[in-house]
């Protein structure tokens, strides 16, 4: 094996090690967005950009090896590794957008109900649908 394989190699086992602390890093996200933790929602998005960071130039590193050394059979189960966890990566990432999006919308709609925004949904003990919520809200006394 060559140096310039050697090198090749090295980096993708970095890209290999950056990718799963990001899929980790992405699995504590979903946690703390479960948790509605807002500080720890503010660090791990530093720590995200921070990986992003290291994993672009990584890929900017493996951006000047030769195309045919990708082709080398110590380097393709590396680079089929580092596929399966970008792939991993924006499947988590996915899932926590969706959570962070259904957290937004139900903050919002009880901020709407609190405040007595005439859009906010109420129900009554039956069930049904209370329209005007204005009227609710305004008629409290606490």
């Amino acid at each position: 094996m060559d140096n310039t394989t050697e090198l090749c190699i090295q980096q993708l086992n970095a890209q290999i090690a950056s990718l799963e602390a990001l899929t980790q890093l992405l699995d504590e996200e979903l946690t703390v967005l479960s948790s509605r933790n807002g500080d720890g929602l503010k660090e791990i998005a530093r720590q995200k950009i921070t990986y992003l960071n290291t994993i672009q130039k990584t890929d900017k590193s493996l951006s000047s090896f030769p195309a045919e050394l990708f082709k080398d059979p110590d380097v393709v189960p590396l680079t089929e590794e580092i596929n399966k966890l970008l792939y991993k990566c924006k499947n988590q990432n996915e899932v926590n957008a969706k959570a962070a999006h259904l957290a937004n919308m139900t903050v919002r709609e009880l901020k709407e109900i609190l405040i007595g925004t005439p859009t906010s949904t109420t129900y009554t003990e039956e069930g049904s649908v209370v329209e005007n919520v204005g009227e609710l809200v305004k008629n409290l006394k606490a």
